[in-house]
């Protein structure tokens, strides 16, 4: 079940209505990029990463249930995956990753249910 993947978790410190864009997002074992865009959709909640120079300006998609915690003072998110777990997830993609069950699916279950 890869459902949970798409919630933030009250622990992070998310608040509903925060802008997370151009925030730096930290992995566990080091940095990763910035925040290109974010959704709080219930059950579909995620962040999307640009990566710049790291690998080559992909941009990855994480689900909101990786992030551990969000430092608005830092204006920094730390989530709870190594560099090259998030480097090895499945590919963005631009057109289905708003509201398509299957890429949700297929990224969910790359990350798993294991939360952080």
């Amino acid at each position: 079940m890869t459902d949970n993947m798409w919630g933030y978790q009250a622990e992070a410190g998310h608040q509903t209505g925060m802008d997370l864009t151009g925030f730096k997002v930290e992995a566990s074992d080091g940095s990763i990029g910035k925040v290109d865009k974010h959704s709080e959709d219930v059950g579909a909640a995620y962040i999307v990463v640009d990566t710049g120079v790291w690998i080559f300006g992909k941009q990855v998609l994480l689900p909101a249930g990786v992030i551990s915690s969000i430092d608005v003072a830092e204006r920094t998110i730390r989530v709870g995956r190594t560099k090259e777990e998030i480097k090895n997830s499945p590919e963005f993609d631009k057109d289905k990753h708003a509201g398509d069950a299957g890429y949700h699916e297929q990224v969910g279950g790359y990350y798993g249910d294991r939360r952080v």
